[in-house]
């Protein structure tokens, strides 16, 4: 199964102050802006989102179709594929695509510890 480009979402008190944090540690501004409450903060492969009052708790973020740099890719599985192989191994989601569409959509799962996770296809 291809998960796409994998980032952490963090869900932060203060933007600009995270901000600065992830800058000191060579993380770069990639997408998002201090207006719309988020940013998504690159460091060589590595993504990390910043959201300040989105969500309340952390979530591991998979983008199916898309590589660390937001370039589409030409092969990979679209996430209503993923919902289907989920569903036949039995693993509860909590939200789910409709699969009488197609292009962007997500899921929502929680892992057993609690953790979530959001399968956020934007092709």
């Amino acid at each position: 199964m291809k998960l796409g480009a994998f980032s952490m979402s963090l869900n932060v008190k203060d933007l600009k102050v995270s901000q600065v944090f992830y800058e000191n540690l060579g993380f770069a501004i990639f997408a998002g802006n201090l207006e719309m409450n988020y940013l998504i903060m690159k460091n060589g492969n590595a993504l990390i989102g910043l959201f300040q009052g989105m969500f309340e708790n952390n979530i591991l973020t998979f983008n199916p179709g898309w590589d660390e740099n937001a370039t589409p890719l030409k092969d990979y599985d679209d996430v209503r594929s993923i919902q289907d192989h989920l569903k036949s191994k039995n693993i509860s989601l909590n939200s789910e695509a409709d699969n009488n569409t197609t292009g962007p959509a997500n899921i929502i799962l929680t892992d057993p510890d609690g953790n979530l996770i959001l399968i956020d296809q934007h092709i």
